[in-house]
């Protein structure tokens, strides 16, 4: 079993008016199954209401399935003594930093967490270090958290997860809020600690530029997997990410249109590089 294990998952939001009569039931997860293993870092892409966010959220037992099990580093998630567990072992970062950090002053905030966790007060402010360092925010250490840009206090809720030594984190849709800058910075410190840390990394996103260094992509619709492979294999089938409502990368839609002109290029480009060099070798 992986860090993340997911079995025909399903979690439904039930409506009920005013006097608690059931209204409606929306199926918001439909029979998920996952399996990640620890160190990969895979991505979660779907429109807006596919169900991606909610998925994330029960990998951090902060929503617990209507039928189905998720295990998180082989707890099941629903059992309530599990609960500290498995929110240790897999950290959630939220798409507003401003809603995570709570210190006035950066290394407070990343040191919170281990400090409620009973870290003893040496191990905290090494562990401080440690992550200010892994997401390149040290040098900010001694500065308030209203002077950054988004981009800065992303990476510091993202270093106060890393304080706390979990195995995997999910990030929903970190990025949304950012400006281009500011998705960089927190997408190139995230595969830094896949990279360098071999922490567990899930990316939740609707940016299709963000993925194409995850080892696997799951596209979601309306609850369930659509699309499952390599960013390459995603990136392959323009036509069917359209059909999802996503967005397809500039040079990824303008290597599909050059290929139904008739030139011969690979499937799947990544990146402006890649097509240049596909272009050159065709020339």
């Amino acid at each position: 079993m992986g860090i993340i294990k997911t079995e025909k998952l399903v979690f439904e939001y039930i409506r009920r008016d005013e006097e608690g009569n059931v209204e409606g039931i929306t199926r918001a997860v439909d029979e998920v199954d996952l399996d990640v293993k620890q160190g990969d870092f895979i991505a979660i892409l779907g429109h807006n209401g596919s169900g991606k966010s909610t998925l994330a959220k029960h990998i951090n037992a902060i929503l617990y399935p209507t039928e189905g099990t998720v295990w998180v580093d082989g707890m099941d998630t629903s059992e309530y003594k599990n609960l500290w567990d498995v929110r240790q072992s897999a950290g959630m970062v939220f798409q507003n930093p401003d809603n995570q950090i709570i210190g006035q002053v950066v290394e407070e905030d990343v040191g919170f967490g281990p400090e409620n966790m009973g870290v003893p007060t040496k191990e905290i402010w090494e562990r401080v270090e440690e992550s200010l360092k892994a997401v390149g925010m040290y040098e900010y250490r001694k500065h308030s958290p209203n002077k950054l840009s988004g981009g800065q206090k992303q990476r510091v809720s993202i270093a106060g997860v890393i304080a706390m030594h979990p195995k995997c984190i999910i990030l929903d849709e970190p990025t949304a809020m950012l400006d281009p800058n500011g998705r960089k910075e927190v997408i190139r410190a995230v595969r830094a600690l896949n990279a360098a840390e071999g922490i567990t990394v899930v990316l939740i996103t609707h940016y299709m530029e963000e993925i194409i260094h995850a080892d696997r992509v799951f596209v979601m619709d309306k609850g369930k997997i659509a699309m499952e492979g390599t960013p390459r294999e995603i990136f392959s089938q323009v036509e069917r990410l359209k059909e999802l409502r996503l967005d397809v990368p500039q040079v990824t839609l303008l290597a599909h249109e050059l290929q139904k002109g008739g030139l011969k290029i690979p499937d799947g480009m990544l990146t402006t590089d890649e097509l240049v060099e596909a272009l050159l070798q065709g020339a």
